[in-house]
Formats: C-alpha cells, structure tokens, sequence
C-alpha cells in the first residue's frame, strides 16, 4: 500500500483496498518486482497500480505525449495487477536479468498466469488459494486442491510436507505439468498450505526452501516504508514525480544491500578465495601418473628380487602398450 491520504489533489490517486488493515484508503498499490540470489534481495522495477473503476479514482491523468516511457506507464496504471506483473517480467526478461524461478504469493496463482509466465521461458513456484472455485487436473479430473487433498493419505512424523502430487494445469486447450506440495501451517498446525512449482523435477523439500525466499520481499517493504520514507518523504503531486521518488527509495535500498552483502556474507570474500585456490591448486594430470609410475617402480624394488634392469624392461614394456598418444605425452614429461 502506498497511501496519500492528506492530499485529494493528487494526480491518478484513488480508494484503494488496503488488504493488511482491511479498510478503504487514499493512495495506490505499488506492485514491485525484485530479484535474489538467496542471499541478496534487489528490487528491480515497480508500478503505482489504481484501479479500473472509474467511480474509486478521485483524479485522472494529466495531458502526456503518448511516445514518453510517462503515458506508458500511466497506462499500465489502471490495468489488472496480474496483467501488470506479466509486463514487469517481460521488462526484466528483455534487459537479461537471469533467473530461474518466479515466486509470488495466491495472489497472482491463477493457471492463465501460470500459463502466460511458461511461454516466457520461466518456471513458477508459488502459492495457490484453497478455493472450490480453483481447478487443476488430477487422474484425468478436474478437482479442486481441497478435493485432491482428502482423496490422497498424508504423510506423518516431522516431514516437511504432508502430500505431493502430480497435476495438469490446464488452460484453453493447453497443458503445464506441475507438482502441488501441501505444508503444514506453522501458524494453525490444522490447516496446510499448497505450494505449486512448474518445474516438476525439483524435490519437495527444495520448492519449500526456494519458495522461502520470497519472505525477502517483505523485508525490503518494511524497510522502506519503515526507514526509508517510501510514502511520507515526497509531497509532489505528479505521478511521474512520486515513480521518481519511488526509483531512488529502491536505489537507497540497492546500496544497502549492497553494503551489508560486502560486511556480513562470508561469500563475497572472492579475493581471499582465489588466494586459497593458488595455494591448493591441482597437479596435472602427467604428474599424478608419473608419481604413479614412480610408486610402481619403488614397490617392485621393495617387494621382490627384480634387479633394476628389469623393473626398467617391465615399465618400459608397460609404456610401449599404452596409446600412442599418451605414449608421447609421457615420454615428453
């Protein structure tokens, strides 16, 4: 939620839905996409969302050149958030940001998303609603998560997850295979959590650990609404002000991300790791077959009569049966 409640005279401000305190507010959405490693979160490109209801929006847009990146924006303002998310993906995809997987929570988890976010070449691991009205494909049915998870047995003891299934998701005609984990809630040991992961090879244990990672995310909201001043520090009236301001908020994050990745992760320490790389590094190959030869060589002297001249005639022998090649190597070294 990104409120503007002080002011009605803001360009595009409408009566936004704020789901964490359950009320009607003054302001917009931001819907924001981010990327990590794991370790490192970054936030890499957002949008102010309204809404499509012309009778919520207390102001309209201001007079832009529809050519500017200003009328783009604006018009990506008033679409759906899932229509929006597809287009922050498309951005990121086309300026080579690498990934693997897209995480979001039961907001963005229908199969059309799931199906738009296949095509652009990314694998999903997310969280699904347990609505009646939410189908996917199981042993040629098309059954709600509920219903698939009173057809199956559940695991017991400590396990991580209570069931893993195979099912389709199906969308006009099209088909994704995936795999639903159920997880036990933390919160309400009696009710589960479903999980859906696109990428039908990974172990369940695996998409609950990287699924995980999109905790990071919330993270960096409550820094910045919290520290950073996100909605309380620009008092402008533009949209295109307030994107701006929104930009070096996420650009002050960046740097301290960046700052407490070089201070904290033992990881970034790459300078001390190649001087331990220098100092263990590999013997060739040559050399391991020539200490080899060698240990041959001292063995038969130990544990037989051989006289040298012998010992010499076998490994001699030995090294006229190799191939030529790597007779030549040897014989070289």
């Amino acid at each position: 939620m990104f409120e503007r409640n002080r002011s009605k005279k803001v360009e595009l401000l409408a009566k936004v839905y704020d789901h964490a305190k359950h009320k009607y507010r003054f302001g917009f959405r931001m819907l924001t996409l981010g990327w990590s490693d794991g370790s490192t979160f970054l936030p890499v490109n957002s949008i102010l969302l309204s809404t499509e209801n012309k009778k919520n929006r207390i102001n309209e847009a201001a007079e832009v050149d529809k050519r500017t990146v200003g009328y783009k924006r604006r018009k990506l303002f008033m679409e759906k958030g899932t229509h929006a998310m597809l287009t922050l993906l498309e951005t990121a995809k086309k300026a080579a940001i690498p990934a693997k997987y897209v995480l979001f929570d039961s907001w963005f988890s229908s199969p059309s998303t799931l199906h738009a976010i296949k095509r652009m070449d990314f694998d999903v691991i997310g969280m699904v609603k347990k609505s009646p009205k939410l189908f996917f494909r199981y042993d040629g049915e098309d059954m709600s998560l509920i219903s698939i998870y009173n057809k199956n047995k559940k695991r017991r003891g400590k396990s991580k997850y209570l069931l893993s299934v195979m099912v389709d998701v199906v969308k006009d005609g099209e088909i994704i295979p995936a795999k639903v984990v159920y997880v036990r809630n933390r919160n309400n040991r009696k009710e589960y959590l479903c999980l859906i992961s696109t990428d039908v090879n990974l172990d369940e244990n695996e998409i609950v650990r990287i699924y995980g990672k999109r905790w990071d995310i919330e993270v960096f909201f409550k820094v910045c609404k919290s520290h950073l001043n996100l909605s309380r520090e620009c008092n402008s009236l533009s949209y295109d002000a307030m994107t701006a301001h929104t930009a070096v908020v996420f650009t002050r994050y960046m740097m301290l991300s960046l700052e407490s990745r070089e201070s904290n992760d033992n990881r970034s320490l790459g300078e001390l790791f190649l001087y331990f790389s220098d100092e263990m590094s590999d013997i060739t190959w040559i050399q391991a077959f020539q200490m080899l030869l060698q240990m041959f060589r001292t063995v038969l002297t130990e544990n037989t009569e051989l006289s040298d001249e012998k010992i010499s005639e076998l490994v001699d022998a030995f090294m006229n049966a190799l191939p030529e090649l790597l007779k030549t190597k040897l014989q070289v070294a």
